[in-house]
């Protein structure tokens, strides 16, 4: 965890993209001191994080980020690079999100082969899942897992700093066995850092193995909370979610009774921005205001010299890629030639 290589090769990727962000460009003016530093820290046992800097996104709805100063990201990246190994046989491979190789589009080309072999599919989500993240459960899973007593206590420092961070965004449930002062428990995962999006997989591991071996679900992905489950019979996928939020139930976690519903798999399934169906898919109509909307501001900032080029080329390749992988190349032609880039703008 602590060694050189582990902590350069972690700073270096959490420098990717960032280097000129000033606290980037201020850690990097003299990066061999302060990694030194820190990992004196870090062998020392003195490490604390420091504080986030929180601010709300509203795309595709409010989010509460947090973000952690640049050498708590550093730690974060070494830490994972270290667990990685332990975890990464034991995922299921329908497990799509913060996983090497896996991602957003592979999580859809999965769902489409589901909803070509299966009659019925049952979509659900946790009802505010970071935000509801128990810390002593989380804790108890890692243990299970991971030994190193060093470790664990990093491990430990890094969740209790998510405390309180989330309050207001979680929600107080009690559940069986809970006693008055049960949600007052420490709980919460700040969105934003690197090990709050492992230790979600982590955390949410045994229900993938309970959906798969106990229920024996024979089509199932999950997407960070979002879930997919495919089967022939409506009743049985009924029966299934019943099933899957008791066991949730045991990690004091619980499924969003408006978000859950069961469907044919010959309809229209919208998941992770994109409209599925069993031969195609294309950009959900919400997604495409959200993005009308985000070119309108770029094109004010860039009218006014306020936008960065890099910054800009990335959101605009991004889309692009998105839109063509949606089949939806026609709509975003009609979309750029309303949201034109020329330097005589400014």
């Amino acid at each position: 965890m602590v060694s050189w290589e582990n902590l350069v090769a972690a700073y270096r990727r959490c420098r990717r993209g960032k280097r000129s962000k000033p606290e980037a460009a201020q850690f990097d003016f003299a990066w061999e001191s302060e990694l030194l530093q820190l990992q004196r820290e870090l062998e020392d046992g003195v490490y604390e994080p420091g504080e986030y800097r929180n601010f709300y996104i509203h795309e595709p709805k409010r989010r509460k980020i947090s973000a952690a100063p640049f050498r708590d990201r550093i730690v974060h990246h070494a830490l994972v690079r270290v667990l990685e190994p332990i975890y990464e046989p034991r995922f299921l491979s329908d497990s799509y999100a913060c996983r090497r190789g896996k991602g957003t589009h592979r999580a859809i080309l999965r769902a489409q082969q589901y909803l070509r072999r299966h009659e019925y599919c049952l979509k659900t989500d946790i009802v505010r899942f970071f935000p509801n993240v128990d810390h002593e459960v989380l804790a108890q899973i890692i243990r299970r897992r991971v030994c190193d007593r060093r470790i664990l206590a990093l491990i430990d420092r890094i969740i209790a700093s998510g405390e309180g961070v989330l309050r207001d965004e979680g929600t107080n449930t009690y559940f069986p066995g809970d006693d008055l002062f049960a949600v007052s428990r420490p709980k919460g995962l700040p969105i934003g850092n690197l090990t709050s999006q492992f230790f979600a997989n982590v955390l949410l591991d045994p229900v993938d193995h309970f959906v798969k071996e106990d229920l024996r679900v024979p089509g199932y992905l999950r997407y960070a909370d979002d879930l997919l489950l495919f089967g022939a019979n409506k009743q049985q996928l009924w029966d299934w979610r019943d099933a899957l939020g008791e066991r949730l139930a045991a990690l004091r976690l619980r499924l969003h009774a408006g978000k859950t519903q069961v469907r044919p798999t010959s309809c229209k399934l919208k998941y992770l921005g994109l409209v599925l169906q069993r031969d195609g898919r294309r950009i959900q109509q919400s997604t495409l205001t959200r993005l009308s909307r985000r070119l309108r501001r770029w094109r004010w900032l860039w009218k006014h010299g306020v936008a960065n080029s890099k910054e800009l080329r990335h959101s605009l390749a991004a889309t692009a890629s998105h839109g063509s992988f949606a089949n939806s190349r026609g709509v975003l032609r009609d979309i750029w030639r309303r949201a034109r880039f020329r330097r005589g703008d400014r």
